[in-house]
Order: structure tokens, then sequence, then C-alpha cells
């Protein structure tokens, strides 16, 4: 469903929140040195579980579709369709991207960017989540996941999460190359293709059916990729609120932000940077949300409906 947030430029809500473009731009592409060496990434163990208090087991929600394997005839099908359009919205809040549930239950995701700086995992993060019994959507990118294979298959495994394709190469997806914090985009429709689907059979089998939720690198789209994404039968999913700026932000002002959550808010935040203020902030805030009576989802469970994927004309 189309965004409600007022339209404001990046600079200025990072600005406000005390973050500098270039600080947010190192939290997943940048060099290691742009924060504390965290070594290599450790396995995550599953949770003790106690039967008298968990939750349990999600069972996934019905949707109207499921993105279908495509071929090259599906592929040039879409290419047809929008090569050629030009596109008038860019950002993070555009027509046609998800940020709210139609619930009023709010969907935690976080993302995992790979590549150099942004492959580490955020062990103390899930440990919240399950402690607490909180559910959560975690967008995986292609580098994330050959990085970090056993632990992707242990969380897409997990009844209390599920995961997401946070995209190929973790760049915006944009049909002429626009760029956000210093990551050039896609250049083409061709280009948005394969960012699309080039990581879809890596969520596939992690998740062991088709994965329709999609978020590119840095979050941002324009609107011709956008209708590539629904046309391919991914749904386009944005956020509310952003809890962590890129994983910059220390643990009192991710607590402070996570405090204004409200009923139907999708929330971005990273679990792949252990050394930010992610998980520290979340610990601290999850108590008192949960005592407001505030219920969380997944994305599948949240009432979400996938897009119809016609077949190549």
């Amino acid at each position: 469903m189309p965004s409600s947030l007022p339209r404001v430029t990046r600079r200025a809500v990072l600005a406000a929140m005390g973050v500098s473009l270039a600080a947010l731009a190192t939290s997943c592409e940048g060099p290691q040195a742009a924060r504390p060496s965290v070594g290599a990434p450790q396995e995550l163990l599953p949770a003790p579980v106690d039967s008298a208090t968990a939750s349990p087991a999600p069972t996934p929600a019905p949707t109207k579709s499921l993105l279908r394997e495509f071929s090259v005839a599906d592929r040039k099908a879409v290419e047809s369709r929008f090569t050629g359009h030009v596109p008038h919205d860019w950002g993070l809040a555009i027509p046609g991207l998800v940020t709210r549930t139609p619930s009023t239950a709010v969907a935690l995701t976080f993302d995992a960017c790979g590549g150099p700086g942004g492959a580490g995992f955020d062990k103390q993060l899930i440990e919240t989540l399950r402690k607490l019994h909180v559910p959560a959507t975690f967008f995986l990118n292609s580098r994330w996941i050959q990085a970090n294979r056993s632990l992707s298959a242990e969380l897409a495994a997990d009844p209390l999460f599920e995961i997401g394709n946070h995209g190929t190469a973790h760049v915006p997806l944009s049909v002429t190359g626009r760029s956000a914090y210093g990551i050039r985009g896609t250049a083409s429709v061709g280009a948005v293709l394969d960012e699309l689907l080039g990581n879809a059979p890596h969520v596939h089998e992690l998740a062991g059916s088709p994965v329709p939720w999609f978020r590119p690198g840095t979050a941002y789209y324009d609107d011709v990729a956008v209708g590539v994404t629904s046309a391919v039968g991914l749904v386009p999913v944005n956020f509310a609120v952003n809890a962590d700026a890129g994983a910059t932000l220390p643990a009192p002002k991710v607590a402070s932000i996570l405090g204004g959550v409200k009923a139907g808010d999708i929330v971005i935040s990273h679990m792949n940077q252990p050394s930010s203020g992610t998980s520290a902030g979340y610990a601290a805030a999850l108590p008192g949300l949960l005592g407001r009576g505030l219920h969380f989802t997944t994305l599948s469970q949240s009432g979400l409906t996938v897009p119809s994927v016609p077949p190549p004309a």
C-alpha cells in the first residue's frame, strides 16, 4: 500500500538522527576499518525453549499467489513491458512500496547486507528476540548467505522467524543508475531483474518455498523498478520506522526510536553489525513495547498479500 509519510530528504532525516550520509554508507558497504573488527561470523546455537511459556509455532498465512520460476520468456515479457518507461519518483516512501502492515501488528525486519564490512552476525540480537518470543523477518543478501550458509539455514528453519530477499549485489533499485549513499543503483530493467531474481533461488532453497518479500540494498527504489518488482510476483517492502539508521546509532537512540513504534508499523534495522548499538537498543526497548500490548508479526503473518503473476504474453 502507498506510504502516507511526508516527503522529506534523506539528508534531513539523517541529520535529525545525528547520522551522516558517509557513516550510513559504510554500515554495510564501507571498509571494515569503518567500525571495530568483529572477527569471523559466529555460529548461532539453538535457544533453549521453555515449553510452558513458549509461543506456539506460527502457521504460514495463505497468500493469493507466490513467485513462480521465471523462464527466459517470462523475463523477456517483463523487459518488453517496462523498457523505455521513464521514472518520476525516487526514494524510500514512494507509491507502491509497502511500509505498514494491514493489521495492528508490528513487523520487525532486519537487513543482512553482506560484502566488505557487512558479513557479520549480531548473535545477541537474535538471542533477545528468541528470549522474548518476538518474531521477525530477516532480509538476506546473496553475499551474506554465501558468507553465512549454516546461519542462513538455521534462521530460515526457526519457526519464530522468516527470511526475505535483500537482492543479489545489494544496490538501489533503479532503471537509470541512480545512487543512494554513494552506492550506484541498477541502470536498466534487465539489471533490475538481475537484482530481483539472482538471489531468489538462494532464499527459496533456504525457506523451502518461494519467498515473496523483497527489499533492495539501501532500500531506495524508483517507481519503474517498483512496477518491475510487483510484475515478477515480489512485494516491494520498505518501512515506516528506521530504528538504527544502517546500524550507525548508539543503543539509547535505537531504544528511543523503538519507543515510538505504533501498531501496524514495519520497522527496519540491521542484524549484520554486532558491534553496533542495535542489539542493546532492542534489548532495552522490547520489554516495554510488549508491556504496552504491542503484537509482533512476520510479514507473512501480517495479512500482506502477494501480486498475481500472469503467464507471459
